[in-house]
């Protein structure tokens, strides 16, 4: 492998380090709050510092009574909560003083108290600390304050049906209606005021007319607005650095910041930033103008005119939480202790809807504070939209997947193209919102044959700042390399060294962007970058930058970065994520500050898709202000339409868009919901083992009444259970398409006589010819008249069997026996091995950056393998990653990564023939720069018919009666193992799984 894998490699294994201390503490689930006896469950690891403590008392949002003397204050179903009553203020109190009881008992002090969407605070605790409270009846939860980043026709509003005379703005009145009486809540990096997408009149103090009910005025202090709910939205414009209370206006009718965690965790020196809700990063501004900002907004950066933009819901209100803050290296970061502070102040205030584009670097437990404050948010009447995560095309690396948030993935637009002309006449078309007049033909260099003396090749190669001569660089169009540095600073580095224009090429299969670049730009993918770079390389190379040209390319498409499913914490019962939304080269407001001077800029990540679902949503309350959360979750999933693959043709995986990309036009006439509630939820989440210590029963998960269907290892046959709720009466008749599958509803036609009516139905899926193991994908269809379709996708994987991937014994001679629930009625076992392969020795130090490569050739006839990479020293940890290779010798996928262990361990249960790559990693040595090194052992244990064995193996029985659905029980026996060195044996089955039998391992 080349040094760019090897890197990437060692990152995601040291990523992987956070995982695994974060699932140390997990392994025995509690019982439920209340039992004194149990320890409650602690996620992640148990030092000194900020943790956040959750106690067993309903919040406001969700207490619907049982204190003696204290009135309920959970709202009706679809309604808001009102943490302002007199009922909420008692009931916080009460909130309060236990809180302060909880931390007395251990002698903490409280930093910060949340009462709304959690009862809980924020202490700074010793592990004693947490565990002495760890007991407590009245404590249900205890988590680490974790960390979370910003996920990072050409207008989305055009694109999503918005503008123009048959727009949805015209349908519903003109912009200034749409979304009018909404608040959204923007929980991001702040603010930039004074950015036109925000211009709006000054807030007076006299209450509003009947004429102009929801105009905002202030009442001392507090912002108050009267909502199209008919609830009262109470805001604060906070004062601090460069900011003040008339930064507040009739668009802004909100402003706050939460960096007390943020900033206890990050030194004075490491912060960029004010403190105060103004924007330090841009960001927060990007995604607040798209989601609300004015309409028709002119957008014009260093002199060239880009048109107008608008926000999605440009009538609605924007409240600003600032729980994100900019660094000294620009990251915006958050802890969970702010963004939880965000969500309860949100919730308090009145926000309609919450935008919240930023999530983890692993996906979120459904028990995580922040996702639990979601789900008290979505419980009082809150629609959350949230960003999926920008770590795709590998599947399975998505946040925010929670049912009770709206999970967004991104797609594209049409991409402002530009043309670039070499000089023997071929031409290539590439991404580029800055080449607006022809330029050359000029000199066309590499950047590295430009470098200074001092810069290295490579740092040249990537125009890093200061890397270029300006001797060879001026009057010349420069080609840099996208990566490591942000593609701005490339053409900042090519503008300081006299270069006139520039071509980012990509290293590889990528996206390509359309940013504004300080010279004009052209960016190509391969294999033109490889082209272009290629001639770059040879003597008089010239080049000229052309406006227009198009490479064809069909959208929407799903971004390559875009996260994909299947989520793992929701164990397949739910297709995530849930929609698709314009997201790349999304043009809107900024701060100037951070972005060049710029007004307005380019920005791409599915932290851009998120908002135009806010505004989507605060679209659909300004319509219909009385509709739950979920109701409308389900109007803009079921009326989402497929996007295209690269060929032009429909998109089909569901795990890239969901339902599909929202359509504004259709979103309003869903026909029939899928409606759920705070009590749905705690079922589902109880029934996927998560204790919530509410004493809510545990529910089927994939009966969850969820827009979307998902079942995960289906064992001959499975029905599924749904309620729709009709929005439009009418008779409504089902149809479903699923390859492999006989599927049959009951009833299969509906007939709803009026709104609000609801109906329970049954869907019977069987598996006929889908095979084993592999994601079969669909959808239900419910069609009425006037076109009315109400879509929802099903993902199901049918299994010939369940049994567990890995059984363990040890001896030379012995056996083991495990449960096995088959899917059909014809069952064969096949036993293979036992297999002990060569030990190979080797070190891994700072000579080879603290791992070691070896290769491996899987030959055909192989059904699965062990492989083990021992420490020699057991307090030396280990990783070991396993990954497939191309024949070019590239991985061919992410692998395989072992936990952290002196014995890093990877089972493969199905095995492709070909190259493989094993890597061992020794993190230890990365993050202290210990020179020494950690020797250690590698085996590799490769089970097929072929594969020498060492001693015997045998499994009962071989052709068992069975009955699908009912288990049995298989016995595996070994003899004349050598125990000196791990073996593994391989129970078969039919569909070609099967089930390691680790010996010694």
């Amino acid at each position: 492998m080349t040094s760019t894998v090897r890197r990437r490699t060692l990152a995601r294994g040291t990523a992987a380090l956070a995982v695994f201390l974060a699932a140390v503490c997990t392994g025995t689930p509690a019982q439920a709050a209340g039992d004194p006896l149990t320890p409650v469950p602690v996620t992640g690891h148990l030092p000194s510092g900020r943790y956040i403590v959750t106690l067993a008392d309903a919040p406001v949002a969700a207490y619907r009574g049982g204190v003696d003397g204290l009135a309920a204050t959970a709202p009706r179903s679809g309604g808001r909560v009102d943490a302002t009553s007199t009922a909420s203020h008692r009931y916080r109190d009460y909130l309060q003083g236990r809180q302060s009881k909880a931390a007395a008992a251990v002698g903490a002090r409280v930093r910060q108290r949340y009462t709304v969407v959690t009862n809980g605070f924020t202490a700074d605790l010793t592990a004693v600390q947490v565990a002495r409270l760890s007991v407590r009846p009245d404590v249900l939860r205890i988590s680490p304050d974790g960390r979370s980043k910003l996920t990072d026709d050409s207008r989305s509003t055009d694109v999503l049906g918005l503008s123009g005379p048959h727009g949805l703005w015209s349908a519903l009145g003109g912009t200034a209606k749409s979304g009018r009486g909404v608040v959204i809540g923007d929980i991001d990096t702040g603010v930039w005021p004074e950015s036109a997408s925000f211009a709006a009149p000054a807030l007076g103090t006299a209450p509003p007319t009947a004429k102009d009910p929801y105009r905002p005025y202030r009442e001392g202090g507090t912002i108050r607005m009267r909502k199209a709910d008919g609830g009262t939205f109470t805001g604060v414009c906070r004062t601090g650095e460069q900011f003040t209370a008339d930064a507040c206006n009739t668009k802004i009718v909100g402003a706050r910041y939460f960096g007390d965690g943020w900033l206890a965790n990050t030194p004075a020196d490491q912060r960029n930033d004010y403190l105060s809700p103004r924007d330090g990063n841009g960001h927060g501004t990007h995604t607040a103008s798209t989601a609300a900002g004015d309409a028709d907004v002119r957008a014009t950066v260093n002199g060239q005119d880009f048109g107008k933009v608008s926000g999605v819901a440009p009538g609605a209100a924007v409240a600003v939480y600032k729980a994100f803050w900019t660094d000294s290296d620009g990251e915006g970061t958050a802890v969970d202790s702010d963004i939880v502070a965000a969500i309860d102040q949100a919730v308090a205030d009145g926000v309609d809807v919450i935008n919240y584009s930023a999530g983890s670097v692993t996906e979120s437990a459904l028990d995580s504070p922040v996702q639990q404050a979601f789900r008290a948010a979505a419980g009082a009447g809150v629609f959350v939209s949230a960003s999926a995560g920008n770590s795709g095309p590998t599947e399975g690396w998505i946040d925010n997947t929670s049912p009770w948030v709206t999970t967004v993935a991104a797609s594209t637009m049409k991409t402002p193209e530009a043309t670039v002309e070499l000089g023997d006449g071929r031409t290539f078309v590439g991404a580029s919102v800055t080449v607006s007049t022809g330029l050359g033909p000029k000199p066309l260099v590499l950047s590295a044959d430009a470098r200074t003396s001092q810069a290295t090749a490579g740092d040249a190669d990537l125009c890093r700042a200061g890397t270029l001569d300006p001797a060879k660089t001026a009057g010349k169009i420069v080609v840099c390399d996208r990566g490591v540095t942000s593609r701005v600073s490339k053409s900042a580095e090519v503008a300081r060294a006299g270069g006139v224009g520039m071509v980012l090429v990509n290293t590889g299969d990528q996206d390509t962007d359309g940013d504004i670049h300080q010279v004009p730009t052209v960016h190509l993918n391969t294999p033109a970058a490889s082209t272009v770079r290629a001639y770059a390389a040879t003597a008089g190379a010239t080049a000229s930058l052309e406006p227009g040209g198009s490479t064809g390319t069909p959208y929407p498409q799903i971004a390559p970065f875009s996260s994909r499913g299947p989520s793992g914490v929701n164990k397949g019962a739910l297709i995530k994520p849930d929609l698709a939304a314009p997201g790349v080269a999304v043009l809107a407001s900024v701060a100037p500050a951070s972005n060049q001077g710029h007004d307005f800029d380019f920005m791409t990540g599915t932290s851009m898709a998120a908002p135009q679902v806010s505004g989507l949503a605060a679209l659909y309350f300004g319509v219909h202000p009385d509709w739950s959360p979920m109701a409308v979750k389900s109007a803009l999933m079921t009326t989402a339409v497929d996007t295209k693959d690269a060929s032009g043709g429909a998109e089909t995986d569901p795990y890239a868009q969901g339902s599909g990309e929202v359509d504004p036009a259709a979103m309003l006439n869903p026909g029939l919901v899928y409606d759920s509630s705070n009590h749905d939820w705690l079922g589902y989440e109880e029934g996927l083992g998560v204790r919530t210590g509410t004493g809510v029963a545990a529910v089927a998960p994939s009966d969850l009444n969820y827009p979307s269907l998902s079942v995960d290892q289906l064992l001959g046959s499975r029905t599924l259970t749904r309620t729709l709720t009709a929005v439009r009466p009418g008779a409504y008749r089902a149809s479903v398409r699923l390859p492999g599958f006989r599927a049959e509803v009951q009833p299969s036609t509906l007939h709803f006589s009026r709104a609000g009516q609801r109906a329970k139905v049954r869907i019977e899926l069987t598996r006929t010819t889908a095979a084993s193991g592999v994601p079969v994908t669909g959808s239900l269809t419910w069609t009425g008249s006037g076109r009315v379709s109400v879509r929802s996708p099903i993902v199901v994987t049918p299994q010939g069997q369940l049994a567990p991937v890995r059984v363990t014994g040890s001896g030379a001679a012995g056996s083991v026996s495990y449960s096995v629930t088959p899917g059909t009625e014809k069952q064969t076992l096949t036993a293979y091995g036992p297999v002990e392969g060569a030990r190979v020795r080797g070190e891994a130090s700072a000579d080879t950056d603290y791992m070691r490569e070896f290769a491996l050739t899987v030959p055909e006839g192989s059904r699965a393998a062990e492989f083990f990479a021992t420490a020699d020293d057991p307090d030396d940890g280990l990783y070991l990653l396993v990954t497939p290779l191309r024949e070019d010798g590239t991985p061919a996928s992410e692998g395989t990564l072992s936990t952290y262990d002196s014995r890093a361990h990877v089972s493969l249960t199905t095995l492709t023939p070909g190259r493989y790559a094993v890597v061992v990693i020794a993190p230890d040595g990365v993050l202290t720069s210990d020179p020494s090194g950690v020797g250690f052992t590698l085996q590799a244990n490769v089970v097929g018919a072929d594969a020498p064995r060492t001693g015997a193996f045998g499994v009962t029985p071989t052709r068992p009666a069975t009955k699908p659905g009912v288990p049995y029980t298989v016995t595996g026996t070994w003899s004349g193992v050598d125990t000196s060195a791990p073996a593994t044996a391989y129970v078969g089955y039919p569909d070609g799984t099967g089930t390691l039998v680790s010996i010694g391992g």
